[in-house]
């Protein structure tokens, strides 16, 4: 990355750390997808990831999750049961991730398959998980 680019990348992480203590009040600093408390939780913005960062397309979740999001290859089945709450949530980018590790998870996880069959979704929520889908 050379110096524009790094320049650019800080910018980024600025803006997004800016969300930080708005992120923490709305998920009471919880993970917002495992609701694990007492963890570190870091920034995730959900796909597709807009030009510049927004809140409302953000999400406060632990390393766990985030290692797991990151790196397929972590995935722990069993840890993502915790996608039958988060899955519900009120707030869309929350909501959005969640059907996004169902959908990498239904094929392995009978109970994440079931899952995705009885969530009512809005339009504006599988319109997001289908642009996320297309970028993916």
């Amino acid at each position: 990355m050379g110096a524009k680019g790094l320049d650019k990348h800080q910018a980024r992480y600025s803006e997004l750390t800016s969300f930080g203590k708005d992120l923490a009040r709305r998920c009471k600093s919880h993970c917002e997808l495992c609701n694990a408390s007492g963890v570190k939780l870091a920034i995730f913005e959900v796909p597709p990831v807009p030009k510049t960062p927004e809140f409302e397309s953000c999400i406060f979740i632990c390393e766990d999750c985030l290692q797991q999001i990151e790196k397929p290859k972590t995935l722990d089945l069993n840890h993502w049961h915790c996608l039958h709450t988060s899955a519900w949530s009120e707030q869309l980018p929350v909501q959005v991730m969640a059907v996004l590790m169902l959908k990498r998870i239904e094929e392995k996880a009978d109970w994440a398959k079931e899952l995705l069959e009885q969530l009512y979704l809005t339009e504006e929520v599988e319109h997001w998980v289908d642009d996320a889908l297309a970028v993916s």
